[in-house]
């Protein structure tokens, strides 16, 4: 089976290329569709196929910044993207970028980068879990207490209101984003890049797992037009993040192109799919994706503290991965097909009943 395998160049690691596919059409998908790079599943999962974690880092950078790229293309078709928002928040993302880059170095260089990072991880993704299924939680008794006052609850409305809180605060300079719907500070949305553009160069993501989340949450924007923005900002912190851990010899461009193949076609299904599954249903799926990379990562760190458990561990954890993964891809290509049945449907409906009248 040495055939499955193939070493690379830089990394001068042995890994099984079918898993980089999965991982590329899988995480392409799920970029596409939950506005994101897809990092926060990829680089965990590069380092459970065999890259030590500062070239999974930043591998998956370099792979993620093409096919945000293409994803952000198909979003600003569909009308998706601020980038009058996107491009304010160009300065903190790269300055935060490149702090979190150096602090990988300085991991690396006093051996505690493959710890510090899994534990970064487990923290984010349990308070990510958190914030996103309070959201659900909170929405939904909303939405009972007003079918209970024989009303109907604004779709725009989300169960945390963090947001309102944060447009209270009004220093300048003021902004209107027309597209995103919103008046707030320009600090708002500066701060929040900040914050992720670091997460993006000290965890190997787009700052998506985050970023996503806090454009809702915090800056107030429509699920919709928050995916879109989102997938504009990653696209920037992964062509610059591409560049300075390719600059510091830390990135493996054959693994990089083989997962690209497949998340170039992924990204498409993936953005087609917003079409179809809107608001909440993007954020259950995505609480639900988070949920599985946490226990994924929390499997690669057992063998920390317990080694006789590392064999059985590492598989667990790649099973884990691959499986959210390939469930995931399957669930939104499932339902992009039936939401393009539908519309199929009723267009054809429609057709027919202006003939006949």
């Amino acid at each position: 089976m040495d055939w499955l395998y193939m070493t690379m160049p830089i990394a001068g690691v042995q890994i099984f290329w079918p898993g980089l596919i999965i991982l590329g059409i899988g995480v392409g998908v799920i970029g596409g569709f939950f506005g994101m790079g897809g990092a926060w599943m990829v680089t965990p999962g590069l380092n459970m196929l065999g890259f030590p974690m500062a070239f999974a880092i930043g591998t998956d950078i370099a792979h993620m910044a093409g096919k945000s790229l293409i994803s952000t293309m198909r979003h600003g078709k569909f009308g998706n993207v601020d980038y009058k928002l996107g491009f304010i928040m160009l300065f903190g993302t790269v300055i935060g970028f490149e702090v979190g880059a150096q602090m990988i170095m300085w991991l690396e260089r006093i051996g505690r980068v493959d710890l510090v990072v899994r534990w970064l991880y487990i923290i984010l993704l349990i308070f990510i879990t958190y914030m996103v299924f309070s959201d659900v939680a909170k929405r939904k008794a909303k939405e009972r207490e007003a079918a209970k006052a024989g009303k109907e609850l604004d779709k725009l409305a989300t169960g945390l209101e963090w947001h309102k809180t944060f447009h209270k605060i009004k220093i300048p300079p003021m902004i209107h984003l027309n597209v995103a719907g919103i008046y707030c500070s320009a600090w708002l949305p500066i701060m929040v890049s900040f914050l992720t553009g670091w997460l993006a160069g000290i965890l190997g993501i787009g700052g998506g797992l985050i970023r996503m989340p806090s454009l809702i949450y915090i800056v107030g924007c429509p699920t919709h037009v928050a995916v879109g923005t989102d997938l504009f900002e990653v696209m920037i912190s992964g062509l610059y993040g591409a560049g300075t851990y390719t600059f510091k010899g830390r990135t493996e461009l054959v693994a990089a192109l083989v997962m690209l193949i497949g998340a170039a076609i992924g990204a498409q299904v993936g953005t087609v799919a917003t079409k179809y599954i809107k608001g909440y249903g993007i954020r259950i799926a995505f609480g639900c994706a988070v949920v599985g990379c946490a226990i994924s990562v929390a499997l690669k760190l057992i063998p920390t503290y317990f080694p006789a458990t590392k064999n059985l561990c590492d598989d667990a954890a790649t099973f884990v991965v691959l499986a959210v993964v390939s469930a995931l891809t399957i669930y939104i290509f499932v339902k992009m097909v039936q939401g393009a049945k539908a519309e199929v449907s009723a267009r054809k409906k429609a057709s027919l009943s202006s003939v006949n009248s």
